[in-house]
């Protein structure tokens, strides 16, 4: 009797054994599913977090690049202003005002009213020293012939 109220407890154990294990399974493939679902909604969670400081990081990054962008510009058009300046100052310094100019061209005008006062009275008369003594000769013209009271002055070649 004994040895049948062991087997029938060990029979009544082995069935609860084995209901247990099928509710085992099926907690298993529950939490399975759990697990996965966990795991899912952490990587969904980290990917959000990762991808907010992504678009920080590329926002910040844009910033950046606008203020290099406005650096550049600045330094282009500071760069710009100070080769005009420069040269505006040696063109300042080195090239004559307009009341030199104006003074230069009276006085370029003067001269040439000068020179053709010279031509007209012999200028253009082709001197040179001759002789020993180096005594100072012109070029006259000999087809021209000779004039004066002694036939003693010529005409200077070119007049």
């Amino acid at each position: 009797m004994k040895l049948g109220l062991l087997v029938e407890t060990a029979e009544t154990n082995q069935k609860l054994v084995g209901l247990m294990l099928k509710k085992l399974g099926q907690h298993t493939e529950g939490l399975d599913v759990v697990v996965r679902n966990e795991i899912r909604q952490t990587l969904l969670d980290e990917l959000r977090s990762l991808h907010v400081e992504t678009q920080r990081a590329v926002q910040a990054l844009r910033r950046m690049q606008r203020a290099a962008n406005l650096r550049v510009v600045l330094w282009s058009a500071g760069i710009t202003a100070m080769c005009a300046a420069a040269s505006v100052a040696v063109a300042w310094w080195w090239l004559p005002s307009p009341t030199e100019i104006r003074d230069l061209r009276q006085q370029r005008d003067e001269l040439l009213a000068g020179l053709e006062r010279l031509n007209k009275s012999g200028a253009r008369a082709d001197l040179q020293h001759c002789g020993d003594e180096h005594r100072l000769c012109v070029r006259v013209d000999l087809k021209a012939g000779r004039f004066g009271q002694h036939a003693d002055y010529y005409i200077i070649d070119g007049y």
